[in-house]
């Protein structure tokens, strides 16, 4: 009687051991939120996992951020805004710590901007610019090597908002 006591007390132990650590170790953060004119009208999280089922692309391009080209890699922002449902004309990106830039919606598919996770191979991190960051294609499209494209490059991004 007394093992049958002592087994149903360890189980009941590891089950609520068990029940408590495994949600807590399954969570990942949410990254980005996506809002506004979207399917459903309500707004969208985004965990890194969940981005990067939409399909990773690369790009390679010099910034004036960084010395030498870099090579980041992410989701196309054009794949990231149809997968849920996006009608919108502008796009209003804000970074962790509020700063925004207006990005015209067509400017997702006419420049292929890309939703950049990796730079060179590697997760970026806050103090990196990351976990995300909008990247333009100034090596292939010259004409975006200005301060207009260069101010809608978010880094830090953390929301994005169809208007």
């Amino acid at each position: 009687m007394k093992k049958q006591i002592l087994f149903s007390a360890l189980a009941i132990v590891v089950g609520v051991i068990g029940y408590i650590a495994v949600p807590a170790a399954a969570q990942e953060p949410v990254i980005l939120t996506v809002e506004g004119k979207i399917t459903g009208d309500a707004p969208i999280d985004f965990t890194r996992a969940q981005l990067e089922a939409l399909g990773l692309e690369s790009e390679t391009t010099s910034t004036p951020w960084y010395d030498d080209p870099a090579t980041f890699e992410g989701v196309r922002l054009s794949r990231l805004l149809d997968s849920v449902g996006a009608q919108g004309e502008v796009l209003r990106a804000t970074a962790l710590n509020n700063y925004y830039a207006e990005i015209p919606f067509a400017d997702a598919r006419d420049f292929e901007i890309l939703i950049a996770l990796k730079k060179d191979g590697d997760y970026m991190s806050v103090r990196e610019k990351g976990p995300l960051f909008i990247i333009y294609p100034f090596d292939r499209k010259p004409d975006t090597k200005n301060e207009l494209y260069y101010s809608k490059s978010v880094w830090q991004l953390r929301r994005l908002t169809v208007n």
